[in-house]
């Protein structure tokens, strides 16, 4: 189940301390709007967002709740808020909501905001949930980007998640976005799901690239506390995921990837082209800022981050009375910047400039290219470090060394 950081108490008109607004809009931050839609069909056995069942007529005021969020994030920003670069609608599944409500929203953030000229305007959404109509409907709104979550090819490794599609709908509904006018179609993949075999996890791999999609993300399964799935592990009805099987499975997936002529620009992401990478999550990745919008979303600006009441219910409440839906808010202090900073850095394909990390941060990237986790940059004089394919398998030690 989804849970909230401790933090401290935001005021109730959501107000910024000034020196977070410093900035804002500049070239190095780029600004961003996500919304979370936390309805769901189903709850997946592995999931542990915030995720609802939907009653009947539940969803039906959330367009409007979000843009009563959206004037206070225009008020709390005020002249300073720069037009937005990218858009996500995540969730949860957004595209239970019609079409109409998903422009809506997307039309209340044009006009408290403004987009820039080629922004990106992202959505999720689950295959069943989608078809050609609703697709060019979406495409019609604003939408320029979609990224589904197929996580596999094999009935019974579907099964074993709770997903609801066909093994063959992912690629159906990438093909009928692209028939839509999505200039960005992605697909999303889980791999070491419990009973899936090698040549289950190849036949995804194969299967999401007959759709010639743009981007794949494939992430290792994790058991969350709280979830169905680790009920079922700890029952032992299951086996928990096997390191050993994981790793095989990224060396996997990095080798038909880049076979199919796909690249890495992040540990769990490929495109055809740089184009073709996720804007808004690089705007996390680089440090950017972002108002997150709807139950239990994150929002970040200036170095000053915070998170939403997660039940609609409360959010809508709060939101209806005028007040800042913030649960709790913090501002990390120097050491955690600094991992933070490196931790994000470390896995972008870019790499991670050492400059600043300390005078042993040197000697310990050079210790991790002896090993052969980390590569030196293309620009040796920049003291720049890539992670190999294997220091992707062990990001957390480089980056936990890396930040000491």
């Amino acid at each position: 189940m989804a849970r909230l950081p401790d933090g401290e108490r935001p005021p109730a008109d959501g107000t910024l301390p000034p020196e977070a607004l410093r900035g804002l809009g500049a070239p190095e931050r780029p600004f961003g709007l996500y919304v979370h839609v936390p309805y769901c069909a189903s709850i997946c056995g592995y999931c542990d967002y915030n995720t609802y069942i939907p009653g009947d007529g539940a969803t039906s005021g959330f367009a409007a709740m979000a843009e009563r969020e959206l004037d206070l994030a225009r008020a709390v920003l005020g002249d300073a808020a720069p037009p937005a670069q990218t858009v996500f609608v995540g969730g949860g599944t957004p595209t239970l909501l019609p079409p109409a409500e998903l422009a809506q929203i997307l039309e209340a953030i044009r006009a408290r905001f403004g987009l820039v000229e080629g922004a990106e305007v992202t959505t999720e959404a689950n295959p069943e949930s989608v078809d050609a109509a609703s697709l060019a409907a979406l495409r019609e709104a604003g939408f320029t980007r979609i990224s589904l979550g197929m996580q596999s090819a094999a009935p019974h490794v579907l099964a074993t998640l709770d997903r609801l599609h066909t093994p063959g709908r992912a690629v159906a509904a990438a093909r009928e976005a692209r028939a839509a006018g999505f200039e960005h179609v992605s697909l999303d993949l889980i791999y070491g799901t419990p009973g899936e075999s090698a040549e289950d996890w190849r036949l995804s791999l194969e299967t999401a690239l007959e759709a010639e999609p743009d981007h794949i993300s494939a992430y290792s399964l994790i058991v969350e506390p709280g979830t169905a799935l680790a009920a079922r592990v700890r029952r032992g009805e299951l086996p928990a995921p096997d390191d050993d099987v994981l790793a095989d499975r990224y060396e996997t997936t990095e080798a038909v990837l880049s076979g199919a002529g796909l690249g890495w620009y992040e540990v769990a992401n490929w495109t055809r082209t740089d184009a073709d990478r996720c804007h808004h999550n690089l705007g996390y990745w680089a440090g950017g800022d972002w108002w997150g919008v709807g139950p239990g979303a994150h929002s970040h600006v200036g170095g000053v981050r915070w998170w939403n009441v997660l039940h609609p219910t409360r959010w809508s409440a709060m939101v209806e009375e005028g007040r800042s839906p913030a649960a709790g808010r913090e501002q990390p202090d120097a050491d955690g910047a600094r991992l933070e900073r490196v931790m994000l850095a470390v896995r972008l394909r870019e790499g991670l400039a050492l400059e600043g990390l300390g005078a042993g941060a040197a000697g310990v990237a050079a210790q991790f290219v002896e090993d052969g986790l980390v590569e030196r940059g293309p620009l040796e004089d920049d003291g720049r470090v890539v992670l190999t394919v294997r220091g992707r398998l062990l990001a957390d030690r480089v980056t936990l060394a890396l930040a000491a």
